[in-house]
């Protein structure tokens, strides 16, 4: 099962032509990745780990690139893996480029 099939996607046609569907898929996913990477969130938020200072939209971006497997991955090899895409990006660098980011209006705590 695809990630858009597991939020509700069945029509990728419809999904890539509506921006406002994207946005709804995409706040899902944030919350859908919060829900189980909070514990993850709680215990590195605001350490330095592989050289990079954790933050919970720094966290969240990082799962939007690799799946929450791919952070809890880097967590657990104390950041000495750090999963990358087809294009080079890696979790760490999105950890943090995005750090640091408001999430209190997506995120209900």
């Amino acid at each position: 099962m695809t990630t858009l099939e597991t939020l509700g996607v069945r029509d990728s046609l419809q999904f890539l032509r509506s921006p406002r569907l994207q946005e709804r898929v995409f706040i899902k996913n944030l919350r859908y990745n919060h829900e189980i990477l909070e514990p993850y969130i709680k215990q590195y938020a605001g350490k330095k780990i592989g050289g990079i200072h954790v933050t919970e939209s720094g966290i969240l971006a990082a799962a939007h690139l690799s799946g929450p497997g791919g952070v809890k991955r880097f967590f657990k090899t104390k950041g000495r893996k750090s999963n990358r895409d087809a294009y080079g990006s890696s979790v760490k660098t999105y950890m943090k480029r995005f750090g640091g980011y408001d999430l209190s209006e997506v995120i209900d705590y």
